[in-house]
């Protein structure tokens, strides 16, 4: 049963993030927590988690939006969604507010950079393709294989129709990657399924995705030892055993991640699959700094506001 509790907001609507990937764009929740209740999610560890398919709406957020970009204040060049939670969740008071949001940004000339596992409706595929040059998007795709999909990220949408809105937004003229994070090592990492994996995205026209592999907290370790079958579980925690231990790129809370020696062998794979396909693959840096470099486009490539030429908002 899904718990949709109205909020007011306490604090502006336009944060930065801490996150060196993220901290070149404001950011937006529309609530906190986030009703696809993946088990792997960062934000099962935060202290304000408010549970399993439990969210807080931040109702008055369009009104305070309209407040903050009100007439004589300065507008960014562009808006990310949304560093812990999502747009487009199964509730219909979050989907309303999204797109309520989305048309107030992009008629105001502000993009929009958007990272999804959720069901896009069709009112809100239209708005974006309307505005195609203001959006850029991240489907996040971890696997193909539905029952891995529905133990993992058991209210997101399903891969077969995050592949057809990955269609839909590309054929509608947004700019759209997919994420790959996180990589479920001895589950969605041999070669025979990054094939396949692979084979979809070149047959949905994608040409660039970015990926990282799980990273253990005891939050989400709680989580998954709660939600998954030992089946599954098992054969994934053993590769943790000799996990290196680390801090993401502008956090503050460490993170168990996979060995060094694992995660190369693992992006070897995928870099592999990528590029038989003609596909570009971004290594997450800010969980892998100790083998890669530079951003893995989360937040987009926006114009320069000095050149108003595009550039890439980190080191590529």
């Amino acid at each position: 049963m899904v718990t949709v509790i109205r909020a007011k907001r306490r604090s502006k609507v336009l944060t930065s993030s801490g996150i060196a990937c993220l901290s070149v764009l404001p950011t937006i929740n529309l609530t906190a927590g986030c009703l696809h209740d993946c088990n792997y999610c960062y934000i099962r560890g935060y202290r304000n988690y408010p549970g399993e398919s439990r969210i807080i709406l931040y109702e008055d957020t369009l009104e305070r939006l309209q407040y903050e970009l009100r007439p004589g204040q300065p507008k960014p060049r562009a808006v990310y969604f949304s560093p812990s939670s999502d747009l487009f969740q199964p509730a219909r008071e979050v989907l309303e507010l999204s797109h309520s949001v989305l048309a107030f940004l992009l008629g105001q000339g502000i993009g929009v950079a958007f990272l999804t596992k959720g069901n896009i409706p069709t009112e809100t595929l239209h708005l974006l393709s309307a505005h195609a040059g203001l959006v850029q998007a991240q489907v996040g795709l971890i696997t193909l294989d539905e029952k891995i999909s529905q133990a993992f990220e058991p209210h997101a949408a399903t891969p077969e129709a995050r592949l057809s809105q990955i269609e839909a937004l590309i054929s509608g003229g947004v700019r759209t990657a997919v994420r790959m994070d996180p990589i479920l090592p001895a589950l969605t990492d041999d070669r025979q399924a990054l094939d396949e994996y692979f084979a979809a995205l070149e047959k949905s026209s994608v040409t660039r995705l970015a990926a990282g592999v799980l990273f253990l907290r005891p939050g989400i370790l709680y989580y998954l030892k709660k939600n998954v079958s030992d089946e599954m579980l098992a054969p994934l925690l053993a590769a943790y055993r000799e996990e290196d231990q680390a801090v993401m790129r502008g956090a503050v809370y460490p993170i168990q991640n996979l060995s060094e020696e694992r995660r190369r062998e693992i992006f070897a794979r995928l870099h592999d699959a990528a590029e038989g396909v003609g596909i570009r693959l971004d290594i997450c840096a800010c969980k892998n700094s100790d083998i890669a470099s530079g951003s893995c486009n989360i937040a987009g490539t926006w114009p320069s506001p000095r050149s108003g030429v595009a550039q890439p908002l980190l080191d590529q």
